[in-house]
């Protein structure tokens, strides 16, 4: 039996996927934990070798002989972060991540210095927004001059992880596609930008050239191979941001399937076949990892919301799911704009989370969880409504993130969207896309042939929305977005 592997570093945890070939099964599935520096300030970081640590952590949970029997490796990673390297290949700074909204006035600068964002959306595709990696570019030539003077490469987190299992600096379209110095039409770097950003040094001989096929970049060191019980000189695919490759894992390489991830922020994204990019550059248009695009919506704050709320109230999760199954649609009148941790969709990078509707008797547990699932999900609706102004026309959502672990917040997300939800049996999607990406890399069998056959329904997860429901949350929703509407003009 062959089987691949499939590595995603997200923010929380490394995990690591076996997915056995000719049985169509993931043989096994571990992970380790990260850890994360966060202030009041927007300072979001961690340290590349907290990648590296975990890695092996998680990787070497796994059984010995199913190790031995990997065929093809893909990474999966958060996407934004800004990981410089010197010659030696050791990063020079701790990576600023997707999350950190430190480097808001830099941000203003490049719009500034660029043309405004006009020229943005009509040269680059994308805005520059405090998540996205030119900035933190920015921040650290003018915050940290001699470490930039010893920058030999400029990476993102997947692709750092591909230089140590490789050695070979490698960048894909579909990550960089979210640095904000890529022209996301032409899959090209944006001189330009690069050029706003350094006027005296070409950033181009920074970055690796863009890839864009599913060909391995390079094969497993023999001492990296040795250090996690991999056979030496495994092939290692492109690999791809997060988002890029819980696309592959949920088959989302072709029109009318809408993904939505319920992580630690969330995520709604279709397939495209050529560029979207909207008039005010609320939606990201980023490249896929299948050869098409990928626009997408994230809100900086999903199972930050519920995790929150959990810890508030010292809530497990089986006491957490529970809760919610009792609790009552509508949170008796509570509503959560849960900008917790800023906002990226609407950008508010200073925004907080508000609670509406507070009186003498719905301040129960119940509630403010119910109100925390309910905000979450609205603002993800606002996304696939701004996705359909578009143009796309999505037939189902395909959920998956840890939240979609909760049937209850899985009907919800049907009801308030009015639409099927879809629940696959592997819901390691990021980490099972970089393994299908891999296999397609090995075999050369075309990505959507891979999908079609190994992709699998869990037929008893999936959810239809209720009519009844439905009608409650229309207009529901219209009062979230009045709420909503109060909080940005508070925090703009």
């Amino acid at each position: 039996m062959s089987t691949v592997l499939g590595i995603d570093i997200g923010t929380q945890n490394v995990k690591a996927v076996l997915y056995d070939i000719d049985t169509q099964q993931c043989s096994a599935v571990a992970s380790a934990p990260l850890a994360l520096h966060q202030t009041k300030t927007g300072i979001a970081e961690q340290e590349a070798q907290w990648w590296i640590d975990g890695l092996h952590a998680a990787v070497n949970q796994l059984e010995p002989n199913l190790r031995g029997r990997v065929v093809a490796i893909g990474v999966s990673g958060q996407q934004h972060g800004f990981v410089p390297i010197n010659r030696q290949g050791q990063p020079l700074a701790p990576v600023k991540l997707w999350c950190d909204t430190s480097t808001t006035a830099e941000c203003d600068y490049l719009m500034t210095q660029f043309g405004g964002s006009g020229a943005c959306l009509s040269e680059l595709g994308n805005l520059i927004l405090p998540g996205y990696t030119a900035s933190k570019l920015l921040w650290f030539r003018n915050t940290l001059p001699d470490l930039y003077a010893q920058m030999d490469c400029i990476l993102l987190p997947h692709d750092y992880i591909n230089f140590y299992l490789t050695g070979t600096k490698s960048m894909e379209a579909g990550d960089s596609s979210g640095t904000g110095f890529m022209d996301v039409r032409a899959r090209q770097w944006s001189e330009k930008m690069l050029r706003v950003i350094d006027p005296q040094v070409d950033l181009r001989d920074k970055l690796p050239d863009i890839k864009t096929s599913a060909t391995p970049i390079g094969t497993l060191l023999p001492n990296i191979a040795q250090k996690l019980g991999l056979p030496p000189g495994t092939p290692v695919a492109p690999g791809g941001g997060d988002n890029m490759m819980s696309a592959i894992g949920t088959g989302n390489i072709r029109s009318g399937v809408i993904t939505m991830s319920l992580g630690t922020s969330g995520t709604i994204y279709s397939y495209a076949d050529k560029p979207v990019v909207d008039e005010d550059g609320s939606i990201a248009a980023f490249c896929s990892s299948s050869g098409g695009w990928l626009p997408l919506i994230c809100t900086m704050n999903c199972t930050v919301g519920t995790e929150l709320m959990r810890n508030l109230f010292d809530t497990d999760i089986v006491a957490f799911e529970a809760t919610l199954q009792a609790s009552t649609r509508g949170a008796e009148g509570i509503l959560t704009v849960p900008f917790f941790n800023g906002e990226r969709t609407p950008n508010i990078p200073a925004a907080k989370a508000c609670l509406f509707g507070l009186d003498s008797q719905n301040m129960h547990q119940s509630n403010f969880l119910r109100a925390t699932v309910e905000g979450v999900t609205f603002s993800l609706r606002a996304g696939l409504e701004l996705l359909i102004e578009q143009g796309l026309k999505p037939e189902e959502i395909v959920l998956t993130g840890g939240g979609a672990n909760s049937p209850t917040w899985r009907q919800t997300v049907a009801d308030v969207c009015n639409m099927p939800v879809t629940i696959l049996q592997n819901q390691e999607s990021a980490a099972f896309g970089a393994a299908l990406q891999a296999l397609a890399s090995e075999s050369g069998e075309a990505l959507g042939d891979l999908t079609a056959k190994h992709i699998k329904t869990d037929v008893d997860a999936c959810r239809k929305p209720q009519q009844t429901s439905v009608d409650f949350y229309t207009e529901h929703y219209q009062a979230y977005q009045k709420a909503a509407a109060h909080v940005e003009d508070l925090y703009r």
